[in-house]
This record gives C-alpha cells, structure tokens and sequence, in this order.
C-alpha cells in the first residue's frame, strides 16, 4: 500500500496541534482528520480517534507496524514542514502589498 497523496487542512499555531492532515493510499482510500502534535521531543502524529469513555480514546484507523508508521509519519511531517514554509511565504508576500502606514 503507498502512500499517494498528503493534504494538510490545517495548520495551527495556538496549543499543541500543529496541523489536521488527509493521507491517500494508492489513490482509492484516505483517512482524515490525522493530527500533527508537538509533543516534548518533537512532532508526531495522532490517528484519528473515537472517546469511548470519560477519559478513553480509541484510534479509528492506525497502522499495524512500526515501518507503516514511520512511513506514514515521515510523509505527513514533510507535507506540514512544505505547508507551513508555503504559509509564511504567503504571509510575507501580503504584509509587503500593504501600503505603509504614516
């Protein structure tokens, strides 16, 4: 199964969600709502989830083992680090079309 295709629906900077991505396998099955998380030694990905309980989760969709994981991880961090480069860019293109206040 390859990973065919990352969209990055959002990106974040207030908390520790960082970025909700989509990941297509083999252009005929996504998965939504994957979360980009800061956690303390860096950023990871969190599967989308169900609340069982008042204090449990559970993944909806996860991979089996690690390689998938890491496979899936690494793809995902990639799209995130180009959307984010892409939005600053963006940013600063538009700061630099505002007239200059006197």
């Amino acid at each position: 199964m390859k990973i065919t295709d990352v969209r990055v629906r959002k990106l974040s900077d207030e908390g520790k969600m960082r970025g909700i991505v989509s990941v297509t396998f083999d252009d005929a099955f996504v998965v939504h709502d994957i979360k980009i998380i800061e956690g303390q030694s860096g950023l990871f990905i969190a599967m989308p989830s169900r609340k069982i309980n008042e204090t449990e989760f559970r993944d909806i969709a996860h991979p089996i083992n690690s390689e998938m994981r890491s496979e899936l991880q690494d793809k995902i961090l990639e799209a995130y680090e180009v959307a984010k480069e892409r939005a600053e860019a963006e940013e600063e293109e538009s700061m630099a079309k505002e007239p200059a206040v006197d």
